[in-house]
């Protein structure tokens, strides 16, 4: 295969990359707000700051990530090798971006469950 194999094996790893990256933030974004409302009890300008920087630090290093495993030492000679390559990278992004949701899905279930904690009623006097 020529240069322009290898071009398009870079292109199209970043825009499936890219596009799934964009596709879980903004599933993060939306749906993490809920969450975050509530461990913030109510207060929604925090829910809303927080929820963008949080977006905004998950862009960070995952296109940080993409990015430094864009290159490959391989020889792409086939289309085959092209699609085993473009396989392996997509996979290890996709491990990253559900790596990265669950722990966003622990961080919000700390935060909820704290925020619970510390409205639960004084416990009751012992009866002895």
């Amino acid at each position: 295969m020529t240069m322009n194999a290898v071009v398009w094996t870079y292109v199209s790893y970043l825009v499936l990359s890219l596009g799934l990256t964009i596709w879980v933030a903004y599933t993060l974004h939306k749906n993490g707000r809920v969450f975050l409302v509530d461990a913030f009890e109510g207060n929604e300008a925090l829910a809303n700051s927080v929820n963008h920087l949080l977006v905004v630090g998950f862009y960070l290093i995952n296109i940080g990530f993409i990015s430094f495993v864009l290159k490959t030492s391989e020889s792409i000679r086939t289309v085959q090798v092209s699609f085993e390559i473009l396989s392996g990278k997509i996979g290890t992004v996709l491990l990253v971006l559900g790596a990265m949701h669950f722990f966003n899905l622990y961080v919000f279930s700390r935060m909820r469950r704290k925020a619970m904690l510390r409205n639960l009623p004084p416990p009751l006097p012992s009866s002895a």
